[in-house]
This record gives C-alpha cells, structure tokens and sequence, in this order.
C-alpha cells in the first residue's frame, strides 16, 4: 500500500506545470563593453558632437563642444551629472550661473530648466537616469538647431 501512494505522488509530481501558473524568467541583463571609438560620432550642430551608450536604466553620454557653443535652456525628466573632462562649461540653472571646470560635476534634478556654453573646447561626460528617449530616438530639437 505505500509504494502504491508512493507512485502516486510520483507521478502528480511529474505533471506538466499549467501555463497560467509557470513562473516567468526575466532576461538577464547583457554585459557590455564598450570603447568610444566604436560608437558613431554624432553630429548634432556645427560646434557639438556627441556619443552615447544605453544600459537597462541609464545612459551615459560624451559631449564634444567647440568654444561658444550654446546649449539652448530645455528641460527633462530625467536626472542629469554632468562630469567635465577637459575645458569648462557656464551654466544657466535655477537662477544662478555655475562655472563647472576640468575635474568637476554638477548634478541636475528633473525637471529643472538649464542652459550651458562651452567657455572653451571642453569634453564632458552625462550620465542620465532614466536614459534619454529623446535623444535615442533623435526627437531632441532643442540641440539640433530646429524647433
């Protein structure tokens, strides 16, 4: 009598799983390595360039800006760190003007109007979170120089 309910559980146990209740393996993430001289360089106006790269939740960009290159006050909802490689960046923002130099960061809340002009050719570095639909999708205007 018990292996008879030994079989049994055996085989209730071997049942295929219903669908509705089959658990749902989430993709895992792929590792990227990335050198900047394989991402395309894009050009947005005659003084500013950049590149991009896009991971799960954030995206980090390498801006190139000639001196006087102007970056027209805009706005986004994603939360912006700048990082300045070389040369240095005159900011507009929440009412003050911030000189942020080589060696420097500036952290941007949402939504929070800005504008910046390269004081000298400068190489910085944006870290977006959550990456910039906008700019995957090239629906960023504002930098192109077309409204």
């Amino acid at each position: 009598m018990v292996k008879a309910k030994l079989k049994t559980k055996l085989k209730s146990a071997s049942r295929p799983v219903k669908k509705s209740r089959a658990k749902r393996v989430a993709a895992k993430p792929a590792l990227q390595y990335i050198p900047w001289h394989t991402v395309p360089l894009e050009d947005l106006k005659p003084l500013l360039q950049r590149q991009f790269v896009v991971g799960q939740g954030i995206m980090l960009a390498r801006v190139l800006l000639k001196k006087g290159c102007v970056v027209p006050e805009h706005h986004h909802h994603n939360e912006q760190l700048t990082y300045v490689l070389e040369g240095a960046l005159k900011f507009w923002i929440d009412g003050q003007e911030i000189v942020v130099h080589a060696g420097e960061t500036l952290c941007i809340p949402s939504n929070m109007p800005h504008k910046a002009e390269a004081l000298e050719d400068t190489v910085d570095l944006d870290v977006f979170n959550p990456p910039r639909a906008d700019w995957i999708n090239k629906t960023d205007q504002y930098l192109r120089g077309k409204k």
